[in-house]
């Protein structure tokens, strides 16, 4: 075993039925996230029940140990990134789904079950849980959570705390904490639930977690919309939109963006266009082939060709497509600086515009992509590190993208949270007033600071 401190040694010895390692492997392993930025913890912990989390945090708290809870570890704003000199608290070993109640609407589970599992496991009892992140067969409940995940179906079905009933947690002193309802409604007391949902592992450990589920739609329509104009795409968003159209996803891919995928893994998207949409609907047939028929005339007036998936394996090819853009874009270049801002609706068209042109200006590829249905655009600047000239100037965009992000009154993050990368930039957004009152929330919480600490304060 790596020599490690005594007090988290200790914990070895103290709780022999909880696994626990310090090996030089494991310390790699856990030792980053999805950021591309890397630390050591001291150790990792893998608890299996609420009382294991509750016994090692009640030990972390009397030895003033730093604790940072991890899901699958699929985040890039390095939110799971362990801080120096302390443990890591694994849930892998927590993922179980323990209830699944088709009469009230509702699913409790562990924070390990992966999101992706819970999705088929609902399916099989008509059940449907909205929130899909692009990483969705990895990336665990808890971790959704803790950032509030979102994903393609945002625009129609909202984001993860939408379906958030109740929360069980354990505070930095041990304590364990239930919070929430598993009632449709209930308005006692300040919202704790909401306040947990999106903390990024800062106020509380997560042991257990009741979710809001719905049926299972009818049917489900998938077209393709092709553009030879960037600026016609984004149009196209405005007006299916005013066309009184929810869809269930409205995904949008750039020019570069496609070629990287079409370099990475072929699926006959063509590199000649100059950005897609992938517009799904769903709903009863006869409501969805209407609103389809609306989406094809909107897309073909604004120059686009749209194409219909024609069978479930059309639908997953062109998904797996779109999912396939993060991983194909280290094509480009070797290092990926991603953002994910948001800006109105009313103002995609010029936010991508704006885009383009600092793209042109720097001579940086910058790839944009994703939620064209509620504003949220991942930006990935794409840059080698290596050349140590072409980082800073890509890094130099990071501001410049926030800055007008905000003035077209947008927000710096809508899915990923602020984590480690994007705490420098926090006051950009926020006045000092608020911060206050958000470290004011955090100290109430964990007093002495041992939890996830670095983290979204700068």
């Amino acid at each position: 075993m790596k020599t490690v401190p005594t007090n988290i040694a200790r914990l070895a010895d103290r709780f022999p039925d909880i696994p626990f390692s310090a090996a030089p492997e494991d310390l790699i392993c856990y030792g980053f996230d999805a950021s591309g930025l890397e630390t050591t913890p001291a150790a990792i912990i893998w608890p299996r029940t609420t009382d294991d989390v509750s016994k090692i945090m009640r030990y972390a708290y009397e030895e003033n140990i730093s604790v940072v809870p991890r899901g699958a570890g699929t985040g890039v704003t390095a939110g799971a990134l362990p801080s120096q000199g302390s443990i890591v608290l694994s849930f892998e070993k927590m993922k179980q789904i323990i209830e699944i109640d088709d009469e009230n609407l509702n699913v409790l589970c562990q924070p390990g079950v992966t999101n992706g599992r819970l999705q088929k496991e609902l399916e099989r009892s008509g059940l449907f849980y909205p929130p899909d992140p692009a990483s969705m067969n990895f990336c665990t409940i808890g971790g959704n959570v803790a950032e509030n995940a979102g994903g393609p179906r945002a625009i129609k079905y909202g984001v993860t705390r939408d379906y958030v009933m109740q929360i069980e947690a354990v505070l930095p002193d041990g304590e364990v904490l239930s919070t929430g309802v598993k009632t449709c409604k209930g308005v006692v007391g300040y919202d704790l639930v909401r306040l947990l949902t999106g903390s990024e592992g800062t106020l509380a450990v997560f042991t257990k977690i009741r979710l809001r589920v719905l049926p299972q739609p009818e049917d489900i329509v998938t077209l393709l919309a092709v553009f030879p104009l960037l600026d016609s795409a984004g149009d196209a968003v405005r007006a299916v939109i005013r066309a009184n159209v929810i869809p269930r996803a409205l995904e949008f891919m750039d020019r570069l963006a496609i070629e990287a995928v079409e370099q990475f893994s072929p699926t006959g998207l063509p590199q000649s266009a100059g950005a897609l949409l992938l517009i799904e609907l769903d709903g009863h047939p006869h409501a969805i082939t209407r609103e389809a028929g609306k989406v094809v005339e909107i897309c073909t007036k604004l120059g686009g060709d749209v194409k219909v998936a024609q069978d479930v394996l059309a639908r997953e090819r062109l998904w797996s497509a779109r999912r396939a853009v993060s991983p194909a874009l280290y094509r480009l270049k070797p290092t990926k600086i991603n953002q994910d801002i948001v800006v109105p609706r009313s103002r995609l068209t010029e936010m991508l515009r704006k885009l383009r042109e600092m793209s042109d200006r720097s001579k940086i590829p910058i790839v944009s992509f994703g939620h064209a249905g509620d504003g949220n655009i991942h930006v990935n600047i794409m840059v080698d590190r290596a050349d140590a000239d072409e980082y800073r100037r890509g890094s130099a965009l990071v501001e410049e993208i926030f800055r007008e992000t905000l003035h077209m009154g947008g927000t710096l993050s809508g899915e990923h949270g602020v984590g480690l990368s994007k705490a420098p930039y926090l006051s950009m957004e926020l006045s000092s007033r608020q911060i206050s009152v958000l470290e004011s929330i955090k100290r109430l919480f964990d007093p002495k600071n041992i939890l996830n600490p670095g983290k979204i304060f700068p």
